[in-house]
This record gives C-alpha cells, structure tokens and sequence, in this order.
C-alpha cells in the first residue's frame, strides 16, 4: 500500500460506516476519505456533519449497484483502498422486504467487485485493497455450550439478510481466487455506540425509556449476541487493512455475550440510575419512567418471536489477536456508558429519526 490512502467507504452515513469514517479521519489524518452512500432510511448524512469541512473528506450520493458511478468514484478520487460497509442490515426488514437485500448485499457487492476488477486490475494496476465488512450471522446459530464462530466455521445463514450477506462473502473470496483482487474480510458480532439507527435493540430501548415506550423483546429474551463496542470494530478493520493477510477472513469480535432480557434489563437500570443522579434528566425527558418516579424496567414488553430467530452468536477472535494483535478496549460497563452519554447528548440526531 502507499503510505498515505485514498478509501472509499461505502455505506459510510450508515452506523458502522460513519463511525468508521470519524475514526479514520482521527487515526490517520493524511489519508482522503470518501464516503459513498446512497442515503435510505438507515444512511443519515447528518452522521458526518463534524467530517464535511476537512479539505480530505468528501461525500457521494449515489447507489454501489450504479457501476459507472462507481468507476468514476474509483478513478477521479484515485482511491486505492474500499471499505464496504454498505448493505441492508435489519433482519426484520429483511423477512418482510428480501428483495432490497438481494440486490444491495449481493448485486451491489457484485457491482464493487467488478468496478475495482476494471479499474484496479484491468487499469492501472495500482496497489490496492478491497476490504468487505461482513457478519456473524452467515455462521447461523450456537446452541448453548457450542464453540464460537470461528473463520473456518461452517456456513448456515437462517434469514434472507444473513443468506445475502454469505452471498457477497463468497463473491469476494470469489474475486481474489479468480482474478487476483487483493481482498480482507472481517466478520464482526453485534456493534452498539453512536449514530446507531434506533430500529436496533439498544438504540431502541434507550430511545423509548427516554420516551416512555414499551421495550418490546422477542419470545421470552433468552436469544444471546456477543456485543462490540463500534470504536473497537473500526480499530479491528485498521487491523486488517494494516496487518492482514491478502485473501483471509478475520473475525472480530467483543468476547461479551449477553442474553437480550439482561442486556435490556441493564440499560433500564443504567438509565434510572442517570435520572436518579441528574435531576435535570427528568426536565429535558419528563415521559421517562424515572422523571416520574417510575422504574423503566416496567416498560418491558415480550412480543412473539420472530421467524427464524436464532438462539446464540458467539465470536472466536483468536486469529485476529494472533495474527493482528487486535483486542477490544472497551469493556462492556465503558462502552455502554459512553453510548448512554451519546444518546443523552444528541437528541437532535435521533429524534427527527422516530419522527419520519
């Protein structure tokens, strides 16, 4: 690689990806960033607001399945690295609607892929690397006791998102063995922290606490997530854009499995905790249980279970603290205090979110 990059971040003004992007422009300010987003629901262009003015930062209206923006993207900016973060990502959504996951998970890593063929291979021939952000869920589900996920563990996706999501995993394993492209990627457990799109668990039950909602949990909460704090998840991809082997996976994971009812459970308590501390809490959220002497673990709702609901997930990291050096630095008590004081701080974010 050059000494300083050129990356393209697709989907960039989603969570992960804007996350990514504020880390990046900190970790390596010499580098040029442009963020490649096509803005749905998810993609929020007010994420990068802090990042627009640097002269090194520049955003990109337009969808990964539209190949000639993407080829000019690729050649104007001579972008030598892609980190691809874009993809429909809600399980529900993906049950009700698969088609949108069909074509942007897989046509659309598709259309990358042969965009970076054509421009990096076919072209100029510059050194270059084509990182692809997967997930766990391709692996399927852990029964209780089973070993982790590790990158050798058999595929077995149980909704039409994790199905198209080990769709584009074998699409860009395909491309390096093919044809040569220069290909990481990364598996991660469940991320929490800022600019989280509130339709998720924690976003969700933080949100509607503030809100006095009901905190809705499938079946009766037992389903268990390992959960890595979204800073950690970035540092572990410049990991693997630094160190990692050309054509290999790594699994990147927070070594922190919780079952959902507990991990609702904590942020009810967390914030009750927050309002009992701050009394001005209760004026700037007078719906909240605690603004009103309430608990917010009475908010708490079971709802039936989702279809194809799997029970675990579980990361083995070991090959990326072996090979990468890479360890989480956040522990679950700081990460999830960092992202209470997050959510606290920017209600002008979220809030216009639960009001589309």
């Amino acid at each position: 690689m050059t000494a300083t990059r050129t990356l393209m971040v697709t989907g960039g003004a989603g969570f992960i990806g804007a996350n990514f992007a504020h880390y990046w422009m900190t970790a390596h300010p010499e580098d040029t960033v442009i963020v490649y987003d096509a803005l749905t629901y998810a993609g929020n262009r007010a994420s990068l607001a802090a990042l627009e003015p640097a002269d090194n930062f520049h955003f990109i209206h337009a969808d990964i399945c539209d190949r000639e923006r993407v080829v000019d993207c690729l050649k104007t900016h001579a972008v030598d690295t892609i980190v691809h973060f874009a993809a429909e990502s809600h399980v529900d959504r993906s049950i009700t609607g698969p088609d949108d996951f069909m074509r942007t998970n897989i046509l659309g890593t598709h259309t990358l892929l042969e965009a970076a063929r054509a421009v990096w291979l076919a072209g100029d021939g510059r050194p270059h690397r084509f990182h692809h952000v997967s997930t766990d869920e391709v692996y399927g589900s852990l029964a209780a006791g089973e070993a982790a996920f590790h990158e050798g563990h058999r595929y077995a996706p149980n909704s039409p998102y994790s199905a198209s999501k080990a769709a584009s995993d074998h699409l860009v394993r395909a491309s390096h063995h093919t044809y040569g492209l220069q290909v990481t990627t990364s598996n991660c457990s469940n991320n929490y922290g800022p600019y989280h799109y509130p339709e998720k668990l924690i976003p969700l039950c933080l949100t509607n606490i503030l809100r006095g909602r009901a905190l809705p949990v499938y079946g009766d909460g037992s389903n268990i997530r390992d959960w890595l704090y979204v800073e950690d998840h970035c540092r572990g991809i410049d990991s693997v854009l630094e160190s990692g082997r050309v054509g290999e996976v790594y699994n990147i994971g927070g070594n922190n499995e919780w079952n959902n009812l507990d991990i609702v459970r904590l942020l009810c308590d967390a914030l009750d905790a927050r309002f009992f501390a701050d009394s001005q809490l209760a004026q700037r959220f007078p719906d909240a249980p605690a603004a009103r002497g309430g608990a917010a673990r009475d908010l708490v709702t079971f709802v039936p279970d989702r279809a194809g609901h799997d029970w675990r997930y579980a990361i083995d990291a070991g090959k990326a603290a072996r090979e990468l050096d890479y360890s989480p630095r956040e522990t679950f008590e700081s990460g999830i205090a960092r992202t209470i004081d997050w959510y606290l701080d920017h209600t002008a974010w979220w809030q216009p979110l639960l009001q589309a």
